[in-house]
């Protein structure tokens, strides 16, 4: 909400006078005067300084020997912001002042997850590692960092630390500042590409790049960096060729290698990809991240067992890894033993698991615990892991808000009939748009199934090409996307239509139609429609409940940051619907709704309904879609290769007791009332 005119000066005058003591307090510590510094951060902190308050006050607090009562304070800082690295490195220095080496590594390694550019972090990590034979992988990785961090000039270590506190705005200032002094210094580049890559400003990471490689055409992590931000915007065939290029000139090199792996599965070469991990494996077989990325390899090409496997072997070599757990538990169809569920209940409640490994053992637990039927116990799993994996998130739910009804209301009835014909005319595309976990896989493995579709993948054009519109930074209304394509003639729509398609063709294999089942393409119907008039789009809804408990239980890789909380969960799931049915109001029969129950009742009848949408025959595979061998990249990658099961339906009906927030959210019409 902004501010009104009258508030915004004293709003203002209050940050200056938050800022002096703040001020005050850091040179106070420079200079060793940790009293004045406490004095100084608690008159910060009266007057709502936050974070950088509290956290100079447990400074304070630990160079004058209190260090309980730093920790007290950390701990208040955990609650306020549990993403805030530096709370704990600056706990991990507490505990080893109180000689609890355990308590202090468990510190560290939580703070170097949370930003990998605290390099006192990493350099308390060498000897507490280094006597323990298990930690062997994190005391060489503490080695490598302490030495590249080292190397770092001043500024740009500094804004480093800034990008992983989410201060995008502090770090690219003070890195462009170092730039122009220095405008050629690589790791300045590499910093400033990695800040637009945050900003989703891609194109503008790789031009970054690619003017340091002019520079440094022999900077290894460069030429990563330029694959991996290639490999963000799917253009999965340049970042195989670099690669390839990478490795032929520094041939055995592992992390080159582990990278061409990985852009081999991207292009959909499995068996060189799984390949070249198990090369890799039989060198380095201690290596637990390699074990994990073999196994979710072998998941997507439907071999469950060895996935499994690999799994094991992952959690075999580190116990506490909290993502091998979670990987078995991610198969759905897996079940853990007894001596499973002890052993993550066990790393779950070691104070010494780190925060990432214990998020991961929460979902997993709460799995496990499902299919026992201890659905109190489980809720409770759940419940904790979504709790700490909000806790690292920055969404804002009223900032998505905002998003969603600037579709609503650029997208008028008007606007679209006034438009003229444009966009490009290819009758290629079929969207599959929703909420995660409704069905969107199930519904891309039966339609794939078709022999004049190929499925591919959940593609990130449309959200790229919506970042792009909106600009680096342009979020008030009438700036940016949507409203920047007012501006667009016919040709410039067509050719964005053009471009789509060019950009998907690495992904088929030759039909007349292809798939694009990102979910979130919800959110740019009006713009798909701009660019590609032609493209059919299928909605796949699910019974809201249903939905969103299936979201709540869901430990996402990356992004769907709304599913962490009953209540934006809930928001969500109903500025969903709204925008739905905007959609179907000013664009009407653009979309075919398909809801997931009437699949499961009817799935013939709703397998020809699509099919006739699409303007297609009806092909009896489309009924045994389980028999497809192709590659499932989705969380459903198992459950879509088996028969349609109706055992998920109401299994959001075990949690009823626990999910108010959720119903409340929804709202009446769309959550049935709370059962006696």
């Amino acid at each position: 909400m902004s501010r009104t005119p009258e508030t915004a000066p004293a709003a203002s005058a209050r940050a200056r006078s938050t800022d002096a003591p703040l001020e005050a307090a850091g040179r106070a510590l420079r200079r060793g005067d940790f009293a004045a510094a406490e004095e100084l951060a608690r008159a910060a902190l009266e007057s709502g300084g936050g974070r950088e308050a509290r956290y100079l006050l447990a400074v304070a607090c630990r160079y004058q020997g209190r260090h309980r009562e730093a920790l007290e304070e950390l701990d208040a800082l955990q609650r306020q912001d549990p993403g805030y690295g530096r709370l704990y490195q600056e706990r991990g220095h507490n505990w080893l002042a109180l000689d609890e080496p355990f308590r202090a590594l468990a510190a560290f390694r939580d703070a170097t997850a949370r930003n990998p550019a605290l390099l006192a972090s990493w350099k308390a990590l060498g000897p507490l590692t280094a006597a323990r034979p298990e930690w062997q992988d994190l005391a060489r990785e503490a080695a490598i960092q302490v030495r590249a961090l080292s190397q770092l000039p001043v500024e740009i270590l500094s804004a480093r630390s800034m990008l992983h506190e989410g201060r995008l705005e502090r770090a690219e200032t003070l890195c462009r500042h170092y730039l122009q002094r220095n405008p050629q210094q690589v790791e300045g580049m590499r910093l400033l590409a990695a800040i637009a890559s945050q900003h989703g400003q891609l194109e503008e990471a790789e031009f970054l790049l690619d003017s340091a490689m002019e520079f440094y055409p022999d900077n290894l992590l460069a030429r990563l960096d330029r694959v991996n931000v290639l490999y963000r915007q799917q253009k999965f065939s340049r970042a195989l060729a670099e690669a390839e290029a990478l490795d032929q000139r520094l041939p055995g090199n592992r992390s080159i290698r582990a990278t061409l792996a990985n852009q081999y599965i991207a292009v959909g070469r499995f068996e060189d990809g799984i390949a070249l991990l198990r090369a890799l494996l039989a060198e380095h077989p201690d290596d637990p991240a390699m074990q994990l990325t073999l196994g979710h390899a072998l998941k997507t090409t439907g071999e469950t067992a060895k996935a499994v496997e690999a799994y094991r072997a992952a959690s075999a070599i580190r116990p506490d890894f909290g993502d091998a757990w979670w990987s078995l538990a991610n198969l759905k169809t897996f079940r853990f033993s007894a001596d499973d569920l002890a052993q993550m209940r066990e790393r779950e409640a070691d104070e010494n698991t780190a925060l990432e490994d214990r998020i991961h053992l929460c979902f997993a637990l709460g799995k496990a615990l499902e299919d026992a039927g201890d659905y109190a116990s489980s809720f409770d799993c759940y419940q904790r892991g979504n709790r700490l994996r909000r806790g690292t998130l920055r969404y804002d739910a009223a900032r998505m808000s905002q998003r969603l009804a600037r579709q609503r209301a650029f997208f008028s009835a008007d606007f679209l009939r006034g438009r003229p014909a444009s966009g490009c005319e290819a009758p290629d595309p079929i969207f599959i748009v929703g909420m995660p976990r409704a069905g969107s896989t199930l519904l891309e493995q039966i339609l794939s199934a078709h022999s004049a579709i190929d499925g591919t993948m959940e593609l990130n054009h449309i959200p790229a090409l919506a970042q792009r519109l909106d600009g680096h930074g342009t979020r008030a209304p009438g700036e940016g996307y949507p409203e920047r394509l007012q501006g667009l003639d016919s040709d410039t729509l067509r050719k964005l239509g053009e471009q789509f398609l060019e950009e998907a063709s690495v992904h088929r294999q030759g039909a007349a139609f292809f798939i694009d089942k990102m979910p979130n393409n919800f959110r740019h119907i009006g713009l798909i429609h701009l660019i590609l008039p032609r493209a059919r789009i299928i909605d796949a809804r699910r019974d809201a409940m249903a939905c969103c408990f299936s979201n709540f239980k869901q430990l996402f890789a990356s992004g769907q940051e709304f599913s962490y909380d009953q209540a934006e969960l809930g928001r969500y799931y109903r500025e969903y619907v709204e925008l739905m049915e905007h959609w179907d109001a000013v664009l009407p029969g653009k979309v075919l709704r398909v809801q997931h129950e009437d699949l499961l009742a009817d799935l013939e009848g709703q397998v020809r309904r699509m099919l006739d949408f699409l303007g297609l025959p009806f092909e009896t595979q489309c009924l045994e879609y389980h028999r497809s061998e192709r590659a499932v990249r989705t969380p459903s990658s198992e459950q879509v290769r088996q028969p349609l099961f109706r055992s998920a339906v109401d299994q959001w009906r075990h949690y009823a007791p626990w999910l108010a927030p959720l119903r409340e959210a929804l709202g009446q019409s769309l959550a049935p009332p709370a059962g006696p």
